[in-house]
């Protein structure tokens, strides 16, 4: 019986002892390793979102996922991305590999000097530095200042990520590396309009601490003027409606702060209207020639093909208001000469810019600054998608192709604005608010894309 008894417990005894002794050896091999040099060999970027799901890197983004490959991390107690101690599971840890992510606290152009782009990995007896780049996000452009500058003149190019912008790659090849001033924030920095930026236009290339970054292909797309009362495109005028601009009331004493004005340019009350009446539509008209004379298709597809999507397809011009305009007034985009004035509907677009978040809130360019209205705006288009070819088309077909402007100063209401429900109304007030444009065009908002790697 005691055989038996023996022979039934033995074998689990036996193996709790060698759980006990592989515990204890395994302990003493930890402690032993704890020790140990600390060595770095190679950084992947884990991203299975990507055609390269675990490519070697010498950056990270905050966010991102990294796969460090070295010697000793076994017994590894802290990590320091940029100084800031990172949380890693030790289950991603073997003595010759890690996963670690870096954290979305972790400073990049605030962190100290003396750690910055810096990995640290620290154990019970060892430590090393580990040099890597270290980024916040994607860098964003989301708007620029002024499209069509004069060459010397300074543009804000506004977005996120924008830090410490050190070159940036106008159309034509041309790259500017000094004058840059960026904002600490990313939100925005400024650079002069350099010599030499091609007529045909396109993107900005911008190279921040953030990696690079395009802008749409708006920048500088003189091929796409419609008018510029300077020659490009033909002004068209007729009658003698108090409303018409004619060629009398163009002006071209230089104004503007900054960026100033090119040549001639309209002013929407025209110097001989002393005012605006209330609830009145069609004030002041400025037209091109049209028929015979603007062909948008001939001129404008071989840069911006007739498929294009709408949205990537905008009118752009530059605005100066010199005073606060707000409460009332607005203009009118018309594709083509078949508008009465006051229409919410049909292939037009109202801008009001003295409307902000449903409220009137005052409007000003002291600086000729560039309008941008993607084509999808315009009320027949701006509930399905479309393409470029039905803009290309709608103006073949119009008895009057003239494109023009309106100041209209009739009511505003809100619903019409934002296309939200809202019983909220802006009556009309006479105004003597003055407001000139310049430059009209068609432009591509078509962004390349940038990739940190070359596939």
């Amino acid at each position: 019986m005691k055989y038996i008894l023996n022979k039934k417990y033995w074998a689990p005894i036996a193996f709790l002892g060698m759980m006990v002794f592989s515990m204890l050896f395994t302990a003493c091999d930890n402690n032993d390793s704890s020790g140990k040099t600390i060595t770095i060999s190679k950084v992947f970027l884990e991203d299975v979102n990507s055609s390269v799901p675990d490519r070697e890197v010498n950056f990270a983004r905050l966010g991102q996922t990294l796969r460090i490959e070295g010697s000793g991390f076994t017994g590894l107690k802290k990590v320091f991305i940029n100084g800031y101690s990172t949380y890693f599971n030790v289950v991603y840890v073997s003595d010759n590999s890690m996963i670690i992510s870096v954290s979305s606290d972790t400073p990049t152009i605030e962190a100290d000097p003396s750690v910055r782009n810096t990995i640290r990995f620290v154990n019970d007896s060892n430590e090393t530095t580990f040099t890597f780049e270290i980024r916040s996000g994607r860098p964003v452009i989301n708007g620029i200042s002024n499209t069509m500058p004069n060459v010397g003149e300074k543009i804000l190019v506004v977005g996120s990520g924008l830090t410490e912008v050190k070159k940036v790659v106008f159309p034509g090849n041309v790259a500017v590396t000094t004058g840059i001033t960026s904002d600490p924030d990313g939100e925005f920095f400024t650079v002069t309009m350099p010599s030499g930026v091609s007529d045909i236009g396109g993107s900005l290339f911008v190279e921040s601490s953030n990696g690079g970054v395009y802008s749409p292909a708006c920048f500088n797309f003189k091929k796409g003027l419609l008018l510029n009362f300077d020659g490009q495109g033909q002004h068209g005028y007729w009658g003698t409606s108090t409303s018409m601009i004619q060629p009398a009331d163009l002006e071209s004493t230089t104004i503007g702060v900054g960026n100033i004005s090119q040549g001639k340019y309209v002013p929407h009350r025209p110097a001989r209207i002393a005012s605006f009446d209330p609830a009145k539509n069609r004030c002041t008209e400025v037209w091109t020639a049209g028929n015979g004379v603007d062909n948008w298709r001939a001129q404008l597809t071989p840069y911006i093909p007739a498929n294009t999507p709408l949205d990537k397809v905008a009118l752009q011009f530059e605005i100066y208001v010199p005073q606060a305009w707000k409460d009332s007034g607005f203009l009118k985009i018309c594709l083509i000469n078949n508008f009465n004035g006051g229409e919410w509907t049909g292939a037009c677009y109202n801008y009001v810019p003295w409307i902000v978040d449903g409220k009137s809130v005052a409007f000003q360019a002291s600086s000729w600054t560039t309008v941008t209205i993607p084509l999808n705006k315009l009320y027949t288009w701006s509930k399905e998608a479309f393409t470029f070819e039905a803009v290309l088309a709608y103006r073949e077909a119009a008895t009057y192709q003239n494109f023009g402007m309106y100041f209209e100063n009739s009511d505003v209401k809100l619903k019409d604005v934002t296309g939200a429900a809202s019983e909220v109304e802006f009556p009309s007030k006479a105004t003597s608010v003055k407001v000139y444009t310049d430059n009209w065009r068609i432009v591509s908002l078509n962004t390349p894309v940038y990739n940190d790697f070359s596939n």
